[in-house]
């Protein structure tokens, strides 16, 4: 008989602290929330200060009783859930339903499941928090009285089925908000001119036109870069100033849960959900030769604060890998944004020991990418500054102004491990140039003027969705990924090509909320409340007194909608195709894998097809045309229209133009072009010109270059 019972969520995290605990200790696993609020009810007693109902969660009872049955024979219990408030409530519940004195210390919390981690949080257990647990209350109570109370007035107004998440719908907003700035942004024409120009040593480099006499100027229509190229026909260009400045490159800190699904999203390709399901498996552990590890830090934290151990050991392997100019003579700092849990540290590595070099062979290939990911960011996070020089050259010809732009590298510093991914928008310009002097004169090989018409701010990838929900104080770090994934399954959004795009349903429920809840949806409001759970995390205030306020002026909202909100028909789109049952006109739905056809005679036709977009480029298996489809996880491959007869697939976009060494299939990989068929394995030279094709008004992107060739000037 085990002397002690230890309770965690999941059956690997209790594997992983079973062998480092010994066989006093009997470690079992309670598979998350086993006590929670009843999912058919609302279960909030408003008039009783808003006490929630809690029950034994469906399929849990039988966990429950072996878990009472190992508490009775155990002399003391531990609870060891995840070290945030979520883990607190699972806790807390447990206590009661253990009958665990509310003066035992029995909580156990540590940030990372490695030997020296587990051993040192048994030394001093503590009580389960209630403010912590307070304020994840409030947070359940909040959600199922916007959830609860809205959803229904949706069912009845719009359509069954839907949903109005407090969080979830704010989040909707931004990205309805985003999509109607898009279409509504008009246009406007601009020029600019570079400058081909080279040295007397005959070392090319580029200078920008930026105005005339020292006044910025933009040219704005082509007759204005006529006039111009005109007025600088035979003149000289020379270097009017050069400027240098030295400038350091601090490393970015240690990942946070919302720069790791950033990241991810960026350099991997991952949506927040696979980030966080592969973060949890290396927490947790995974098996390295005969043992089960624990390979990062907790996953849901908003803290960049790293363990002096930590930093020691980073430093070790930075001077002995990288030598000592690689070493900053401190350890760094980072500060953490406002209202972080700084009990928490960044997410790291257990062991800088455990390179991805080293324990490649006993992970999975995308759970290797994301760890290596995270142990190049926290030791790259450790070492020196890049240190380069910035250059800005001002040239005159004539009355005429250009700048040429860039900078070198004199150290590499923590670039030589690792650069922080950016979006689109944040791209850098400015490259190497050569050497130049004052007084310089220049060589003009050639003038290129160019068209550009002015673009709208780009859709929400996931990553940028994730970095504006967490600069408004939107969520909090673990309910990124549930909050994206809602907005997909409610069919309020879709994914394509990486970014979102509202739907028709999405936009009419966000029509409803705002007219009738516009305090909910607004993310001032939102970020308010999430600052009111902190401070009850901290025991600084009252949560039912939080709710109260909160429910006064929802339910005079609640009340005036179910009075006066309209019933609202969404007509679906018809398609030209025929249902093959009953022969009326299919219609297009949207399903949580996104738009599907489907007979509009439902319940009494059940018929139902997937959209398949036919590629004009034949199956080099069969002949027959290939056809774009959707796994069930929503990744795009491409298959023969004649499946099951022909079984051909691939990941990789197929081309029109058959390999010139072999006459098979070609396929678009990333930017390479090459053979589909691994024995030939032919790359080409470069992936072929993309097709322009016809945006919407004020999103399409015109481009158009003029050369002007010149002799050599002065």
């Amino acid at each position: 008989m085990s002397d002690y019972l230890v309770v965690v969520e999941s059956p690997t995290k209790a594997k992983t602290i079973k062998k480092y605990l010994g066989k006093r200790y009997k470690v079992v696993a309670s598979m998350g929330h086993v006590i929670d609020l009843p999912k058919s009810q609302f279960a909030i007693d408003i008039e009783n200060d808003f006490t929630p109902k809690y029950i034994t969660i469906r399929g849990k009872g039988d966990v429950l009783k072996e878990l009472k049955s190992a508490a009775k024979s155990a002399k003391k219990v531990f609870l060891a859930a995840d070290p945030d408030r979520e883990g607190e409530a699972i806790c807390w519940h447990l206590s009661h339903a253990l009958k665990i004195e509310e003066d035992a210390p029995c909580r156990v919390e540590f940030n990372e499941i490695t030997e020296k981690a587990v051993k040192e949080a048994f030394k001093k257990p503590r009580l389960v928090d209630k403010y912590r647990v307070d304020a994840q209350q409030a947070r359940r109570v909040l959600d199922r009285l916007v959830g609860y109370k809205i959803s229904p007035l949706l069912w009845k107004k719009v359509k069954k089925g839907l949903s109005a998440g407090r969080v979830q719908s704010v989040a909707l907003r931004l990205i309805v908000e985003r999509e109607d700035e898009i279409e509504r942004f008009v246009p406007e024409e601009y020029w600019s001119l570079e400058a081909d120009l080279q040295n007397k040593d005959k070392s090319p480099f580029k200078a920008r036109y930026t105005g005339k006499e020292g006044k910025k100027h933009v040219p704005s229509t082509k007759e204005e870069v006529d006039e111009l190229l005109s007025g600088l026909k035979d003149r000289a260009f020379t270097v009017e100033d050069v400027r240098k400045k030295e400038r350091r490159r601090r490393p970015s800190p240690p990942f946070t849960t919302s720069s790791l699904q950033q990241e991810a999203s960026r350099k991997l390709g991952f949506t927040t959900r696979k980030t966080m399901m592969l973060a949890q498996q290396l927490y947790e552990g995974l098996k390295l030769g005969k043992e089960v590890v624990g390979l990062i830090t907790y996953i849901r934290t908003d803290a960049t604060r790293v363990a002096p151990s930590a930093q020691d050991e980073a430093r070790q392997y930075i001077t002995e890998k990288y030598g000592k100019p690689y070493l900053p003579s401190k350890p760094p700092v980072y500060t953490s944004k406002k209202g972080a849990q700084e009990a928490h540290e960044a997410i790291r590595p257990t062991a800088v020991e455990h390179s991805p070099e080293k324990i490649k062979e006993s992970l999975s290939r995308d759970q290797l990418r994301l760890y290596r990911l995270i142990w190049d960011r926290f030791v790259a996070s450790q070492m020196s500054p890049a240190v380069y020089d910035t250059v800005a050259v001002d040239i005159a010809a004539g009355p005429y102004n250009f700048r040429a732009n860039g900078s070198q590298i004199k150290f590499d510093g923590f670039m030589k491990l690792y650069i922080e991914g950016k979006d689109e928008e944040e791209k850098e310009e400015g490259g190497l140039l050569p050497e130049l002097a004052k007084g310089e004169e220049l060589t003009l090989l050639e003038l290129e003027p160019e068209q550009h018409f002015t673009q709208p701010p780009p859709r929400f990838s996931e990553a940028m969705l994730v970095k504006t929900l967490e600069e408004k104080g939107i969520g909090r770090p673990s309910t990124y990924a549930p909050i994206i994934g809602t907005l997909q399954t409610r069919g309020y959004v879709t994914r394509e090509k990486k970014v979102f795009y509202a739907t028709e349903l999405g936009r009419v429920v966000l029509e409803q909320l705002l007219e009738f809840f516009p305090d909910i949806l607004d993310a001032q409001f939102t970020a308010q409340m999430e600052e009111k759970l902190d401070i009850i995390a901290e025991g600084k205030l009252d949560w039912v007194d939080v709710i109260r306020d909160f429910y006064q002026d929802f339910a005079k909202s609640l009340k005036v909608a179910e009075e006066h909100m309209e019933t609202v028909v969404i007509t679906p789109e018809e398609s030209d195709e025929e249902c093959p049952k009953c022969g009326r006109t299919l219609v297009y739905k949207m399903g949580r894998y996104g738009k599907f056809l489907a007979c509009p005679g439902f319940p009494d036709c059940r018929f139902a097809k997937p959209i398949i977009k036919e590629l004009d480029v034949p199956c080099p298996t069969c002949n027959k045309p290939l056809v774009e489809r959707k796994t069930k996880r929503g990744r795009i491959f491409y298959g023969c229209s004649g499946y099951p007869e022909c079984e051909f697939t691939t990941w990789d976009v197929p081309q029109k133009d058959k390999c010139p060494r072999c006459g098979y299939l070609t396929v678009l990989k990333g930017k390479t072009l090459q053979c589909a068929d691994k024995e030939c394995g032919e790359i080409l030279s470069g992936p072929p010109p993309k097709e322009k094709k016809q945006g919407k008004k004020g999103t399409a992107k015109t481009t158009k270059k003029e050369k002007v060739r010149s002799g050599k000037r002065g």
